[in-house]
Parts: C-alpha cells; sequence; structure tokens
C-alpha cells in the first residue's frame, strides 16, 4: 500500500514555573504529527491491515523525528490520531497499533510500558490531546500527563492525523508520591 504524508507538524513546549516554582529541570515536551491520506476514507473496508504493515517503519520514524525534536533522552511516550470527517476512528487505530507502538518503543531507546492512546474523528483545526506515560513503567505518578497538538489545517476530510509526543520528565511540582523515574526497575512494564 502507498501512503501519501500531505505534511508534518511539530510542535514543541518547555515550562520552567508552574506555581510559582522554578523547576532545576524545564519540562519539554514534543508532538510530532504526519498528515496522511485516507485509504480506507469514504467507504467501509473490513481488512484494514495493510495500514497496520505500513505503520511499522513509519512509527519508527516519527518517532526518531519526536526525540530529534526533544533534543535529549525521552521518559514517556504517548500516541494517538485524528481521522478526517469521511473517516473512522478504527481507520486511526490501524495506523498506531501495536506495530507502530513497537517501532516508537525502539526510537525512543527502548520502552516497557504500554504507550497510553487516543483516536478520534475530527474536522480539520480539531486540537488533539495525547496522553504521556513513562515509557518503562506505567506507575510513575509524576509522568500521568498530556500534550495538546493544534493540527492547523488538518485532517482534511479524507485524512489521518497520525501523532506520537515524548516528554523529558514528569509534571512539574508532582507530589503525590508513589514511584519515581529515578527508581524504575523497567523489567515488567508497570514498575
Amino acid at each position: 500500500m502507498e501512503i501519501v504524508v500531505r505534511g508534518w507538524r511539530t510542535q514543541i513546549t518547555e515550562e520552567r514555573v508552574n506555581e510559582g516554582q522554578v523547576a532545576e529541570v524545564a519540562l519539554r515536551k514534543v508532538a510530532v504529527a504526519a498528515v496522511i491520506e485516507n485509504p480506507f476514507a469514504g467507504s467501509y473496508v473490513e481488512d484494514l491491515s495493510a495500514a497496520v504493515e505500513w505503520s511499522s517503519a513509519f512509527g519508527g520514524q516519527i518517532g526518531a523525528m519526536a526525540v530529534a525534536a526533544l533534543g535529549e533522552p525521552a521518559q514517556a511516550y504517548g500516541k494517538g490520531g485524528i481521522a478526517g470527517i469521511n473517516g473512522a476512528q478504527e481507520h486511526v487505530v490501524a495506523f498506531i497499533t501495536t506495530p507502530f507502538g513497537n517501532a516508537l518503543r525502539e526510537a525512543v531507546g527502548g520502552g516497557k510500558a504500554w504507550i497510553s492512546s487516543t483516536s478520534i474523528v475530527g474536522v480539520a483545526g480539531t486540537p488533539l490531546t495525547l496522553p504521556l506515560a513513562h515509557k518503562d513503567a506505567l506507575y510513575v505518578r509524576n509522568n500521568y500527563d498530556a500534550v495538546t497538538l493544534f493540527p492547523g489545517d488538518a485532517p482534511r476530510p479524507d485524512e489521518v492525523v497520525v501523532a506520537v509526543a515524548v516528554a523529558n520528565r514528569g509534571r512539574l511540582n508532582s507530589r503525590l508520591g508513589g514511584l519515581v523515574a529515578e527508581d524504575v526497575l523497567g523489567n515488567n512494564g508497570l514498575t
């Protein structure tokens, strides 16, 4: 299957001050999105496996782009997408399912934890909030976060926006206890 990428969106945010407290290490979040033609738009297609197969290499590409934009090792990650209104939520899921996720894990330097994700149908300009969680241990509470991507003129009705997000650390001023990144064992995806 040939997939056409119309364009890319890269969004970088950096926060250092929160609740009047200045962090020693700024919180950087990066979202990278590809705007692609949806080969399934406009009709019901039973077999979406072509998108799943294509997504494997693509997950590595977009993940590497996100880490490069972050400029430092990723501690947290997430994924998601928006199908244009001639598409379906299932189309987005086909592009970001397990083969995509496995390639994303490799691109961020390994990842043991389940990758949080979201998928919706929307019109051009619909914001997409991508969940973030620690890449090696889902139980690290201070990495429960999100970044909202503003995709501009995408998705058009026959497009899909496929996105990943990475962050360099957990929330600023996190103080709810539990497992912290420095104590992650990274052997089971949970702790």
